[in-house]
């Protein structure tokens, strides 16, 4: 079996308005259950109970529970990252703005729905799965995209392998955040963290390679 059919069908796309209306209805109910109790114990009936509508509304518009966490995590996910996008999109125009804005933004992001960010980046189903690397590689992408007019700041060997190190170092320190147990909580104590993983990034940036490059 080919990994094409292993994955579920797309849920069917709401064509009324009022479709659309119940469907981001049942979403926002699935994103407040799962935020709360994890998608491993999110119910369908839980969601159809919390959103108003009948169970039956929710499995003519998904198969199944994988469908709708599929269709979660395409809503929450792309909302990150415009988010993302924004911030860095107003960042101010220096290396250092960039790395500021990319940090506070992929923290902030983290700590949103109760952990529920991380919970859909690393879900075990195939189409979520997907989805969520797709998340990691555009969020890279436009803080490559952000940081590009200041790389001749970049005082490293190579400013563009350089970026890329930096950026995985702060997500890596964002995710690991979010399942740490004793995780930099309240907006004080994660402003403070983001500003120490802005101010590594740069300060790595910034300093001369210690070893010459391999031949």
């Amino acid at each position: 079996m080919t990994e094409e059919t292993d994955r579920p069908a797309s849920y069917r796309e709401p064509r009324q308005a009022r479709s659309a209306a119940t469907l981001a209805r049942v979403l926002r109910a699935a994103e407040e259950i799962a935020s709360s109790v994890g998608l491993e114990e999110m119910t369908i009936a839980a969601v159809a109970d919390r959103a108003g509508v009948a169970v039956g509304t929710i499995y003519r518009r998904f198969e199944d529970k994988e469908q709708l966490i599929a269709a979660l995590s395409e809503r929450m996910l792309e909302r990150r990252e415009e988010y993302v996008a924004e911030r860095l999109r107003t960042a101010e125009p220096s290396l250092s703005g960039v790395m500021d804005a990319y940090a506070h933004a992929l923290l902030q992001s983290f700590a949103d729905s109760s952990g529920l960010f991380p919970e859909l980046l690393r879900a075990r189903e195939a189409r979520s799965l997907e989805r969520g690397a797709s998340t990691i590689a555009e969020i890279h992408r436009l803080l490559l995209e952000a940081a590009a007019p200041y790389a001749d700041q970049i005082r490293r060997s190579s400013p563009q392998a350089a970026l890329d190190t930096a950026a995985r170092a702060v997500l890596g320190a964002c995710f690991h955040n979010s399942v740490r147990p004793d995780p930099a909580t309240g907006e004080a104590a994660r402003r403070r963290y983001a500003d120490e993983l802005s101010d590594m990034a740069i300060a790595y940036l910034l300093t001369p390679d210690r070893r010459r490059p391999a031949a």
